[in-house]
């Protein structure tokens, strides 16, 4: 065997040397129960979400996979504890749209968003809804806005950064009125003070949300998408009311730490979406309000990277300061 011929093959070997291990690994993977970070309290609507789809996942990876709920900080602490974890299929994050607002709500968070996760599998897009206690006297978004222009109005949110505040300030800055921010710890926290009318609305997702609007104990004013949902076909979008630019796209899906091996990342996104065409999911879905988003893990991450520069450009021309 001639000299060249010997490195040839030596140099194929330890090229391929740092794949067989993670193709190995992945293999096997997983062989023990998964932790599943929700940074959003119970209720809330990535909570919802990621349970209908997480409880036929564990079925189909063979293993439990274990809920925690780690609110707080626009979901920033439960997603630290995500960018910190061993890069190995065991830790995943359920996050939403909030995840790509982090970076300009919380400039100094203990992780990087765009580098320290990579995405797997987006469930599907929530409309949110503007909702008021029917005790407030408004019956069209047009009367909100207009009460709001005159000053003293407040919103609820889920947290500074979390997607309730960024469909309020989206729409705030489209309409051209102010309003006083009430952050609270997670969804439910927030919805009960507009129920009691202590906070005068939120952009709430609809999951979280439809009960209430349901029962009469909320009224629905606009939903945040391009078209109307399908869920509240009778409810006008923000755009549709009057004011351009004032959508705003909520997201929910899976992530994982970065370095996670790429086999690892290609299977969850495979069985994920398996999940998503059964069909006790899709029906669970659908009261939910939920709209698919089919983008592969790459695309997940563009999308995510595109979004961080449109919030912190929203962030300038709103004038908002965060920490």
């Amino acid at each position: 065997m001639t000299t060249r011929r010997r490195f040839l093959q030596w140099s194929g070997a330890a090229l391929a040397t740092p794949v067989m291990p993670q193709l190995a690994f992945a293999q096997k993977w997983p062989a023990k129960p998964i932790r599943a970070i929700v940074p959003f309290s119970p209720g809330s609507t990535i909570d919802i979400i990621g349970r209908i789809v997480l409880d036929p996942l564990s079925a189909a990876l063979g293993q439990y996979i274990v809920v925690e709920n780690r609110g707080g900080a626009g979901g920033t602490i439960g997603s630290a504890l995500v960018a910190k974890a061993a890069p190995d299929g065991y830790t995943i994050l359920i996050h939403a749209a909030a995840h790509s607002a982090a970076p300009a709500a919380y400039p100094h968070a203990p992780y990087d968003t765009a580098r320290d996760f990579s995405g797997v599998s987006v469930f599907g897009t929530v409309p949110n809804v503007l909702v008021v206690s029917p005790a407030k006297g408004f019956k069209t978004i047009q009367q909100l806005v207009a009460a709001a222009k005159k000053g003293n109005m407040t919103f609820a949110s889920a947290g500074v950064g979390s997607a309730t505040h960024w469909a309020a300030e989206r729409l705030r800055l489209a309409a051209g009125f102010q309003a006083v921010h009430v952050p609270f710890r997670g969804g439910p926290e927030a919805l009960t003070e507009v129920l009691t009318g202590r906070v005068d609305f939120m952009c709430i997702g609809i999951s979280s949300g439809l009960q209430f609007i349901r029962s009469g104990q909320l009224l629905p004013l606009a939903v945040s998408t391009l078209k109307r949902s399908t869920v509240l076909p009778d409810v006008p979008t923000t755009i549709e009311a009057g004011y351009p630019n004032s959508d705003y796209t909520f997201w929910n899906g899976m992530l994982v730490p970065a370095k996670t091996p790429r086999p690892i990342v290609d299977k969850l996104h495979a069985e994920v979406q398996k999940v998503l065409k059964l069909p006790a999911v899709v029906e669970k879905f659908k009261p939910q309000g939920v709209e698919p988003l089919p983008v592969s893990p790459k695309e997940f991450d563009a999308m995510i990277k595109k979004e961080i520069a449109n919030n912190i450009e929203i962030v300038k021309k709103a004038g908002l300061k965060f920490g």
